[in-house]
């Protein structure tokens, strides 16, 4: 258990690591914004500098957006997801304000590539240990919730606002290098971490019980257990088959580590569900 949880913190800090260099190294002196409401914290940081006169830097706006959004999604997500994304989040700010701002390139469309996948990397290596960077994802969450629609219509709809402002106040051009730069960031996120919302896990295991208390002291899911029988030793088992979000498959991880080491697991995309699943 404190193995896991040392992991799963160990890896959010560096993703926030990773963000901030992304902004810093890449995507600030360039003008081009990054995703969710790390971007929509660069941008507002660039208006407040450039048309007020105020100079506030991306990483105090940053924690400052996403204050009500932990308290929304301490009610409507889940505390430990919140108290994850929370420390994404100031990590990231910390790291934001220490980190100098360093030009690597000139050249634009590097600088939005490589800040996308930097930026992406870091997002995906959080999202695959069930926590998240804050902002955006808890947004999506809790819209698409409401709506029950998939959370990657949210993204669009929120991140298509920052392209179209970036579009007006600025050059046409931030737009479309800013539209690289998300697209670059999607597909890094894909390729680290599964991009459907529920996966289902089916679990071959002598200790179905065990592992289904143990599931249940962790999350509210709905577990169907079968019976199995391995074709080579013909020995008797059972089959846990159950549907999960994908931030809940971290913990799912831990909780057979823990009970049955010796349990074979298959995760298979979930790209849609008839009847009823939990979404509190």
């Amino acid at each position: 258990m404190f193995i896991f949880e040392a992991k799963r913190i160990a890896v959010v800090i560096f993703g926030a690591l990773l963000n901030a260099i992304s902004l810093n190294f890449f995507l600030i002196e360039a003008n081009v914004y990054a995703s969710g409401f790390t971007g929509a914290a660069q941008l507002a940081s660039s208006v407040f500098n450039d048309f007020v006169g105020i100079g506030i830097s991306t990483g105090i706006l940053l924690a400052l957006f996403n204050i009500p959004v932990a308290i929304l999604g301490w009610f409507k997500v889940g505390k430990g997801f919140t108290i994850y994304s929370v420390v994404s989040v100031f990590c990231t700010t910390l790291f934001l304000e220490f980190i100098p701002m360093v030009q690597i390139s000139e050249d634009i469309i590097l600088n939005a590539v490589f800040g996308g996948v930097v930026g992406g990397t870091g997002v995906g290596i959080t999202l695959k240990v069930g926590a998240s960077t804050g902002g955006m994802d808890i947004v999506a969450m809790v819209l698409s919730r409401m709506k029950d629609k998939p959370i990657g219509t949210y993204f669009l709809m929120l991140n298509a606002i920052i392209i179209a402002f970036a579009g007006i106040l600025y050059e046409p051009e931030n737009a479309l290098y800013t539209l690289l730069t998300l697209y670059v960031t999607t597909r890094v996120i894909d390729a680290l971490h599964t991009r459907h919302e529920k996966v289902t896990a089916m679990i071959i295991t002598r200790k179905a019980d065990e592992l289904q208390a143990a599931i249940h002291q962790t999350m509210v899911r709905g577990i169907t257990i079968l019976p199995a029988k391995g074709a080579y030793t013909k020995t008797d088992k059972d089959m846990l088959y159950l549907v999960i979000t994908r931030y809940e498959l971290y913990d799912l991880e831990r909780i057979i580590n823990e009970v049955d080491p010796n349990a074979f697991t298959n995760i298979v995309q979930t790209t849609g569900i008839f009847g009823f699943f939990r979404r509190d």
